[in-house]
């Protein structure tokens, strides 16, 4: 008797999980440090910094060059199509390049030692600080709260990150690419073309060599890792700041034709802390995908709901992710409501939606969503502050602000407090 595939999937997640756990464990454990062997690459696995529904990431240090990563690991046991999957990942680092951005630094495909499927490792810079939810966990035991100017600044570089995935332009106009892909050579190149989402809404295929992976390259700690994913897409223009995203409007240059991307799992673990303990990093783009999204049929809106449902953290999912309709657009709009619930988060601690009523009284939190039902507890911060969160946590998508306007009421916010 065969079981469900979503059933059958959710075990192997299971069973995968639990390897990584006994691993994890080991580490405590045993005096040996486990090691991982990449690419001819020695690496000891120092202790686990966090986990997602399907993935692992560890401190990982480099035994010859002493170098120590943010090492994302990534199990794939159905072969190729999950490695594809977490490839869409690497293809988001290698994408948005924004001075907000986590920068990935190497990734690499390996078979699975157990002979199950592959793995995908990322190797990302490590922040020691830790994420915007480690530090509100450290407010709760210590009974602190954010500072509010401290805490708008954090919040104002998160948007700035986000505004570069919902401004994303190509510098290739989409309609040259469709007309592209009419002739032999359109038909010839679809595999490298970052635009082509005929074969997956959701986002492009990744390049990759012959091999489908990246491999590391750290002779000495003294020099960068350099691989293709740090080699800059001839057609396309990288954004280091966002200088230049004002200049491209300034011009309205028609090659400049904006592509949103969202991010859909908008959180305060997905935004680390730089060293200098002010300049937020987002990261985690496995949920990452073109923003707009029309629904034509019913079976694209259950399809929808599922992807939300497994790759959208609930207490900071958008409403219309919950009830997705037939005829209707799913947009960027959806992350300014996960940036108001991120900005509550900062401020009280907690998602606006998990509260006494949702986590201890069996109250349902897609109901608080979809009826945006939450309060401010009282608090020392301003109106202004109130004001903004409030604005960003509308049920109606069109009735919230688009990025730029949440920019600048931030602005105004900071203003009020100077």
């Amino acid at each position: 008797m065969s079981l469900p595939p979503q059933l059958s999937r959710a075990l192997e997640n299971f069973r995968d999980q639990a390897k990584d756990a006994l691993w994890a464990l080991s580490s405590c454990l045993c005096q040996q440090t486990p090691k991982v062997k990449i690419n001819g690459r020695t690496f000891q696995i120092i202790k686990v910094l966090g986990e997602g529904g399907f993935s692992f990431v560890y401190l990982a240090q480099d035994e010859d060059s002493g170098r120590q990563f943010a090492l994302k690991k990534i199990r794939c046991p159905t072969g190729a199509q999950g490695v594809k999957e977490a490839m869409r990942e690497v293809e988001a680092y290698r994408r948005f390049k924004h001075p907000n951005i986590i920068r990935i630094m190497d990734s690499a495909v390996v078979q699975d030692p157990d002979g199950e499927g592959q793995i995908v490792y990322l190797f990302l810079p490590l922040y020691k600080r830790g994420n915007l939810q480690d530090a509100i966990n450290a407010n709760l035991v210590n009974g602190r709260h954010f500072p509010e100017q401290d805490m708008v600044r954090l919040f104002r570089g998160t948007c700035l990150a986000v505004r570069a995935m919902h401004e994303y332009r190509p510098t290739t106009p989409r309609s040259a690419v469709a007309a592209k892909k009419t002739g032999a050579a359109g038909k010839a190149s679809r595999n490298n073309d970052h635009l082509d989402d005929e074969h997956d809404e959701r986002f492009p295929q990744a390049e990759g060599d012959a091999e489908g992976g990246y491999s590391y390259d750290g002779a000495s700690a003294s020099v960068p890792l350099v691989t293709r994913h740090q080699v800059e897409d001839e057609g396309e223009v990288v954004f280091d700041g966002d200088e230049e995203v004002e200049n491209a409007q300034r011009q309205g240059n028609s090659t400049l034709e904006v592509v949103p991307y969202a991010h859909r799992d908008l959180k305060p673990g997905n935004v680390m802390i730089a060293d200098d303990g002010k300049t937020p990093i987002l990261m985690d783009f496995g949920s990452t995908m073109m923003a707009r999204v029309h629904i034509e049929n019913r079976s694209q809106a259950l399809l929808q709901q599922d992807i939300a449902a497994e790759q959208s953290t609930m207490a900071y999912r958008a409403p219309e992710l919950f009830d997705v309709k037939t005829g209707q657009t799913i947009d960027e709009k959806v992350d300014i409501w996960s940036l108001g619930c991120t900005l509550y988060a900062l401020a009280y601690s907690h998602s606006p939606f998990e509260n006494t009523q949702t986590t201890e009284q069996g109250g349902s939190i897609a109901m608080a969503v979809l009826n945006a039902q939450y309060k401010h507890p009282q608090s020392a911060y301003s109106q202004g502050l109130k004001n903004l969160i409030d604005s960003m946590l509308k049920v109606n998508p069109a009735e919230r602000p688009d990025i730029n306007k949440v920019i600048q009421m931030t602005d105004g916010v900071l203003q009020s407090l100077a």
